[in-house]
């Protein structure tokens, strides 16, 4: 369960995923799309997003009602889901300590995840970077994926 609320949580962050690992871009809106082409990734910022992504799927999964949260995020807008962030003391705190802002959090993730896709050539699920995201994740891949891995891995053994 913990793996599905990582994947979960970084492409429902932007409605960007239409099951649990599959994304379909074709379907996410205009501003979503932008936010993501716009997110700038620099190397603290992608270290500040894994480290936020682990603490964040270690908090939701130790809510007794983490299924029912992820069923009502899958259905909330953008803005719905920083609101929900905002009134999580926890989540705030994981957030403030990585020095995120929700809204950098629910685009940062997403941008991370599929710009790293691009940077290792993955054909499918289609996924949208912009070039500068792309070119840096090619460039500090070697640093990046193994983070990124061992975020995802933790998050997958309970």
């Amino acid at each position: 369960m913990r793996n599905t609320i990582v994947v979960l949580l970084s492409m429902f962050s932007l409605g960007l995923a239409s099951g649990p690992v599959q994304a379909d871009v074709s379907k996410l809106p205009p501003e979503a799309r932008q936010a993501i082409l716009s997110y700038r990734l620099t190397t603290r910022r992608s270290n500040q997003l894994i480290s936020a992504m682990d603490a964040m799927t270690k908090h939701l999964v130790s809510l007794p009602d983490a299924q029912d949260r992820m069923a009502q995020w899958m259905k909330m807008t953008p803005p719905e889901r920083i609101a929900n962030l905002e009134k999580d003391p926890e989540a705030m705190s994981i957030l403030k300590k990585n020095r995120l802002t929700p809204r950098e959090y629910l685009v940062g993730v997403p941008t991370l995840r599929m710009a790293l896709m691009a940077a290792q050539g993955a054909p499918s699920p289609p996924v949208i970077a912009s070039p500068a995201n792309v070119a840096f994740a090619k460039t500090n891949l070697a640093q990046l994926k193994p983070k990124w891995d061992a975020a995802e891995a933790i998050s997958a053994q309970k």
